[in-house]
């Protein structure tokens, strides 16, 4: 087994260079030397993620629950953990201050006793599985024993990894590379093998143990979703068709993207963020169970909330749907969900995914009703694709999506062969980092917030503006609200934020700026909506900025 201390140790090294190249080979060298039974658990680990982002296991440790096991663990009091976590603004700072006057030998452990990133994880393991009464005190004494094991320099990235908010730079592109440099296999395969199965560790252990030919193998399979294929805005409908040929025509619902997962009776949904929603959609998993007939399918779609007037209702409106949890029934009732599918990935044992979008459709138009399926046209014609254009527009729906005919289904990639075409100015999907306090009477609102891309290496969030203008009371009091559980320090009337919400914006342009560290700022940004649906995982990139202010000069 690998000593946890070898994992704080890689941790520290990282947060001591700056350079990508460098925290690569890093991560490599770690990665190499692990044992190779803990080498899945390990990858996630220096991403800060203890289980794949497709499991149904959460650890569900908040800052309450974290504090008490950490004054337990030291014997001082919640209080003494809060003021830490304030003057260092780090619970994993805190987390080694509290512990630094505690030794292992003074808790009654010897010193041969190291921990290993196995326990730590079976720990965790085990604190994510507590549910019911007593469940907070059991998970307490998991983590009192954790700490109690830990020496001070292993609790700082402990406490971090409790909330799995690890913060030393290492992102999807740093761990893909690594895992490549460390097992010398190609950075094309070790990248396609993780946006199929949405697991670096999988994809690490594959690389270690079967090389190439194990990564060519890796595929879609059921209950493990699939990061979405996306999309990106058209410049015109024109100009796509020049592209494209004859694209296929499909409406732009304004809903909630779903991935849907069925074998047999057994149907599960999963968000936007990959997150099991199937509880608290009842009404889409009957409609699947008789509208579908494939035994097994992987299915892509939008489920949209309908009002009296058949038109969409409010985005906010579906994600009350998605976040309830108890009286589901009746809230199906009041916001009943149609759902909308236009792609197949898996039918029957076979992957689709390299297979042409027409050669997928006829596929989806086998198994599925034509009362859940998603209209598609086909056609150059200009003229009709501008009438199913304003058709999207009148039903209340954003505009439409224009699809290459012969793209295949490449998972998490934004690219040409999906374009958008809406009538609204583009938007970028934001991670909230920071804040300010209003003045006189929102004082106690948040009256600005501070917005951020990511850079898609590091995992990195770079500033990039603020947006607070237009916002009336009612909405900053909700935003006040949703974010307030989130702050991490306060200096004056500033704020920090945990990255984890993120915002739809809107802008006039996009300007070059000395003044954050993106290297730009939005000209005139408003707050469309919070999309609840998306982890700060799926914001936009810096790449993505760059692309836009470069294309608004084309």
């Amino acid at each position: 087994m690998t000593s946890f201390q070898r994992f704080a140790e890689t941790c520290r090294r990282i947060e001591a260079i700056s350079g990508s190249i460098e925290i690569t080979g890093i991560v490599a060298d770690f990665l190499r030397d692990v044992d190779v039974g803990e080498l899945d658990i390990s990858t996630r680990f220096v991403m800060g993620r203890v289980f794949p982002v497709w499991s149904q296991e959460e650890l569900g440790i908040g800052p309450s629950l974290l504090y008490s096991a950490l004054a337990k663990s030291a014997g001082v009091s919640e209080k003494d953990i809060e003021n830490l976590v304030r003057d260092t603004g780090d619970v994993g700072l805190a987390a080694s201050s509290a512990l630094g006057a505690k030794t292992r030998r003074t808790l009654g452990f010897v010193e041969e006793e190291a921990l290993s990133i196995s326990e730590v994880y079976s720990r965790f393991s085990a604190v994510a599985g507590m549910t019911g009464k007593g469940s907070q005190s059991s998970k307490i004494n998991k983590l009192k024993y954790l700490f109690s094991m830990a020496k001070p320099d292993e609790a700082v990235y402990l406490a971090r990894l409790a909330i799995e908010e690890l913060r030393i730079g290492v992102g999807e592109g740093i761990v893909r590379d690594a895992i490549a440099a460390a097992f010398n296999v190609p950075v094309e395969l070790v990248e396609r093998g993780y946006m199929l199965t949405n697991d670096p560790g999988i994809v690490a252990v594959t690389a270690r143990s079967e090389g190439e030919n194990g990564l060519l193998r890796l595929g879609v399979s059921l209950f493990k979703p699939v990061k979405m294929m996306l999309a990106q805005v058209a410049e015109s409908i024109e100009s796509a068709v020049t592209e494209m040929g004859a694209p296929a025509v499909e409406w732009k619902f304004d809903g909630a993207r779903v991935q849907i997962h069925k074998s047999g009776d057994s149907v599960r949904i999963y968000s936007r963020r990959l997150e099991n929603v199937t509880a608290s959609l009842p009404d889409v998993v009957r409609a699947v169970k008789v509208e579908v007939t494939a035994r097994e399918a992987i299915l892509d779609g939008e489920t949209v909330a309908t009002g009296e007037n058949g038109k969409p209702m409010a985005f906010q409106e579906i994600l009350r749907r998605f976040r309830r949890k108890y009286n589901v029934s009746e809230m199906a009732q009041k916001i009943p969900l149609h759902t909308r599918l236009f792609d197949i990935l898996y039918k029957d044992g076979k992957s689709l995914i390299d297979t042409p979008l027409l050669m997928r459709r006829q596929l989806l138009e086998s198994c599925a009703s034509s009362g859940i399926l998603a209209s598609q046209k086909v056609t150059s014609d200009i003229a009709e694709i501008n009438s199913i254009y304003q058709q999207a527009l009148d039903a209340g729906h954003e505009g439409i999506m224009l699809k290459n005919p012969a793209s295949l289904y490449t998972p998490g990639k934004r690219g040409k062969n999906w374009l958008k075409f809406k009538p609204l100015m583009e938007t970028l999907d934001l991670v909230v980092i920071g804040g300010e306090w209003g003045e006189g009477r929102r004082a106690h609102l948040v009256g600005s917030y501070m917005l951020a891309c990511r850079d898609p290496d590091t995992g990195e969030f770079l500033p990039i503006g603020r947006v607070g203008t237009g916002l009336t009371d009612e909405m900053l009091t909700e935003l006040t609200g949703l974010l307030k559980a989130l702050i991490i320090r306060e200096n004056g009337k500033l704020i920090e934020f945990e990255p984890k919400k993120v915002f739809e914006i809107a802008f006039e342009e996009i300007q070059k700026s000395p003044n954050y560290d993106s290297g730009f700022a939005l000209r005139f940004p408003r707050l469309v909506r919070v999309r609840d649906e998306k982890s700060p995982d799926d914001c936009d990139t810096i790449e993505r900025v760059e692309q836009l202010y470069a294309g608004q000069r084309t």
